[in-house]
């Protein structure tokens, strides 16, 4: 595919390996930070990951406290009541520890923090004037590449419209790759992140946007993801595995900063938002038929024959039901009068302007009957 020009400069240092979340502290201080909130969920809360790392930060010196009441898919309500917190703590560093929408919600609340105003003011890229925290990312899935993308995906809560707040001061300047500590993974999390992964390595490998410094990325991640998924569905404690997955999914966050995604995405979202479709399951029912729509360009095609030798599609799909995943979107409700109020938002969704292959309404709707 033709490259486009590009103008990249790395923001996030890699640390990867196991046990590399006791760097924490000393990181946290190294870069200036003497008031730490760390941003996360009830499930890493309880699984013992954020007493660990505040244990490493206050053994470095750091003052800490815990915002530990992120929620799944992120929205405005989540990042004001972070705000709050780091607002009582006055913090002077922010760690988003977890999934995806605890990094969201850590870098959300960063943009608010710093600069004022609401999510909503952030809506697109580069609109923060102010300078902002220092972050450091430490994801316990291997899925959204969150921690190596300067964007943050909050839903507005009246609206429910996922809105992509962009800004190169909004990158982590650490993401600390720790394998160790996503083997505590539920199975349905490690299958969701995982397709989520694998998703974004191959929206980012075909979009419009894409340049050769994202293909190479894209490529790898792949390759990591496609071996590192296989392998964890025969063996899930297989560690290695694990960090082929967390690598691979860094990787692929890399590539969508410099190349975006596509129309599985654009499909996914209306899924969530309507059906309340998780969303690696949302993207990954998607996914296979959205291979098959872009290989109609010869150019597509290439690429997706130089990741797979075989089937592309055919394969994903196989994937999702050895992950015992559904492969129908009426497993999770949807009938053939709902398509046409799922393509209408599905064509509005920010990422469809990026796929390779131009979408129209009729199309989405054929997308989403070949899903049924």
């Amino acid at each position: 595919m033709p490259f486009s020009p590009f103008d990249y400069q790395p923001r996030t240092r890699l640390i990867f390996g196991n046990g590399t979340l006791s760097q924490v502290g000393e990181l946290t201080r190294e870069l200036g930070g003497k008031r730490a909130l760390i941003v996360s969920d009830p499930g890493i809360v309880k699984a013992g990951y954020v007493t660990r790392a505040a244990s490493y930060l206050l053994a470095a010196g750091v003052l800490t406290r815990v915002f530990g009441d992120v929620r799944e898919n992120p929205s405005t309500e989540d990042v004001d009541r972070c705000v709050d917190a780091a607002r009582e703590f006055r913090a002077d560093f922010i760690i988003g520890l977890g999934g995806g929408s605890s990094m969201d919600t850590a870098k959300g609340c960063n943009f608010i923090y710093t600069n004022g105003g609401q999510m909503q003011d952030y809506w697109g890229t580069g609109k923060a004037t102010k300078p902002m925290l220092p972050m450091i990312a430490i994801p316990t899935t291997a899925g959204t590449g969150s921690e190596c993308q300067s964007y943050a995906l909050i839903s507005d809560a009246v609206t429910h419209v996922k809105m992509a707040c962009g800004d190169v001061k909004a990158a982590a300047k650490v993401a600390i790759l720790d394998p160790e500590l996503t083997v505590s993974q539920p199975h349905r999390v490690t299958v969701c992140t995982g397709v989520d992964a694998l998703s974004h390595s191959l929206e980012a490998a075909v979009t419009n946007k894409g340049n050769a410094y994202s293909t190479v990325f894209a490529r790898e991640s792949f390759r990591l993801c496609h071996e590192g998924f296989t392998r964890i569905l025969a063996e899930p404690k297989d560690l290695e595995a694990r960090g082929q997955m967390l690598l691979g999914a860094a990787y692929a966050g890399i590539a969508i900063e410099n190349s975006m995604l596509g129309a599985a995405h654009s499909c996914a979202n209306p899924l969530t938002a309507k059906f309340h479709v998780v969303h690696g399951e949302a993207v990954g029912v998607m996914l296979p038929h959205v291979i098959r729509f872009n290989a109609a360009l010869p150019e597509c095609a290439a690429v997706y024959a130089s990741y797979y030798a075989g089937d592309l599609a055919a394969r994903i799909q196989e994937l999702l039901a050895l992950a015992q995943m559904p492969v129908k979107i009426s497993h999770h409700g949807v009938t053939e009068a709902d398509l046409p109020a799922l393509a209408e938002m599905a064509l509005k969704q920010w990422t469809a302007q990026f796929n390779p292959r131009p979408l129209t309404l009729e199309d989405f709707v054929n997308l989403y009957r070949a899903a049924l």
